[in-house]
């Protein structure tokens, strides 16, 4: 996968890189695109709008420079300038170019918060993670597009490996994030982790101790939107990353047996599911909820005489678990936590459905607990079909076929999906001439069951006549 000049200048053709050559030329300095944009290139993968320049000089003055070229242009441009780090970043074309000196870094052993000063371009690119991140294009007029390789980045892209360009036990001390970001490279680009790699990686993974929640989180959340989020998810298992990260997965592992009678390994049953349901959908919190939609297992399984392995209730804690999580990794306390409880909590329910005769009760309360949530529930639960048994699987998936089929019957015939029972509580009060009491909320859950069970329509004159009827069952007067 060797990288010619013609494929470097296709890449640079947009007219922001001639304008940074003129600026580095002016300036008297050297200047490099460096980092994802150059890998992206060299992969032949598409490039995004992300652009890393580095120069040996003043990132900020180079910055400048380049931002009085473009201001006349007719596309606004914005340039933030950050002193404290010696960084600027400009909004340009749907870019977003970082500038930066080429720098050299010291670390402390409590902290991933370098100490800076001012570097060589060597000195800049000993401080990067992984060798395919070290390559580097030269922008200067007289050099520009020409490839730097100073670590073996293209060696190392063709044959599919992560390694580090120094020292891994240092890289990884000094920043442990790099453990995570190696496995989550490894994940996008299906690279092998180099084995001198790993071997650090297992040796300094308790380094990822001084590290933010915000850091982890995100990029369990990249690994997690890979195209096979399982070989993430195994190798931070197997470099002893997870217990980590994510303990309660690696509670889920292994298989116990008793009087000959043994349960599925629900980790890896687990990260089928997550393949299965990656194939299906780009909502990483439904990802998730596949992730974590077995997690209860652990603390409810038991062992019994009569009918062997049980799990009973593990929806239920699963949910419970799933805020513990979502506090310690940092992750949205808010619509986006309710949204993986609930599909974890409902999980089974579909399946419940699927393996039974499908009464239009059973259907109407699917739909509305679900609510909107529906086709995302369904989603799981037909990436919950893992048997190797190939009968077994397309029965599954008939049954899951019948079963939206009769959602989409019910739900255009009974409209239940969010209904709100037409009677109110006001019109309760009002036609009994009372105020606020339990009878109310008695009257309501009455008429919402008989709409679910379909013994009245979802039709106000047949809830009214069963408000007036509960109503007066309860000793309440009509007025």
């Amino acid at each position: 996968m060797r990288v010619n000049k013609e494929i470097i200048q296709k890449n640079l053709k947009e007219d922001i890189f001639v304008k940074i050559s003129e600026a580095s030329d002016d300036l008297g300095v050297d200047s490099y695109v460096v980092g994802g944009y150059v890998r992206d290139i060299c992969l032949r993968r598409p490039v995004k709008k992300d652009i890393d320049v580095m120069c040996v000089g003043s990132g900020i003055e180079l910055a400048q420079n380049f931002y009085k070229r473009i201001r006349p242009n007719i596309t606004p441009a914005k340039i933030n300038i950050f002193k404290r780090f010696g960084t600027a970043m400009i909004k340009f074309n749907n870019y977003n170019i970082e500038f930066v000196g080429a720098r050299k870094e010291s670390y402390s052993n409590d902290s991933r918060k370098p100490s800076i000063e001012e570097g060589t371009f060597l000195d800049d690119m000993l401080r990067r993670d992984f060798t395919i991140n070290t390559l580097a294009i030269r922008l200067n007029k007289n050099y520009f597009g020409e490839l730097i390789d100073t670590f073996g980045g293209i060696d190392d892209i063709d044959k599919g490996i992560i390694k580090t360009p120094t020292d891994p036990d240092k890289t990884f001390s000094d920043d442990p994030l790099r453990m995570l970001r190696a496995i989550r490279f490894s994940c996008e680009l299906n690279f092998d982790i180099d084995m001198n790699t790993q071997n650090s990686i297992k040796k300094n993974s308790n380094r990822l101790e001084i590290l933010s929640s915000e850091r982890i989180s995100d990029e369990i959340n990249k690994i997690l939107m890979s195209e096979t989020p399982s070989n993430g998810f195994k190798n931070l298992e197997k470099l002893n990353l997870l217990n980590h990260v994510l303990p309660e997965l690696i509670d889920l592992k292994g298989v116990e047996e008793v009087e000959g009678q043994t349960h599925k390994d629900n980790f890896y049953h687990t990260l089928e599911v997550v393949d299965n349901i990656s194939r299906n959908t780009e909502n990483v919190w439904l990802r998730w909820a596949a992730l974590l939609h077995d997690i209860g297992k652990a603390p409810t399984k038991k062992f019994s005489k009569k009918i062997g392995w049980t799990f009973h209730g593990h929806e239920f804690i699963g949910s419970k678990m799933v805020k513990k999580i979502f506090t310690r990794l940092s992750l949205p306390l808010n619509e986006k936590l309710k949204y993986v409880q609930k599909i974890v909590m409902m999980s089974s329910r579909p399946i419940i459905i699927s393996e039974d005769i499908v009464t239009d009760s059973a259907v109407r309360r699917l739909i509305y607990d679900a609510g909107d949530d529906i086709d995302d529930l369904l989603t799981l639960c037909e990436a919950d079909i893992t048997t190797k048994n190939m009968k077994k699987s397309l029965i599954y998936q008939n049954n899951f076929k019948i079963v939206r089929q009769k959602i989409k019957d019910v739900e255009e015939r009974d409209s239940i999906r969010n209904f709100q029972p037409p009677i109110t509580g006001e019109i309760i009060m009002a036609y009994f001439n009372i105020k606020p009491c339990k009878e109310i909320g008695l009257i309501k859950e009455k008429i919402k069951n008989a709409i679910l069970d379909g013994d009245i329509r979802n039709d106000y004159k047949e809830a009214h006549d069963l408000m007036i009827k509960t109503g007066k069952s309860l000793g309440l007067k009509d007025e």
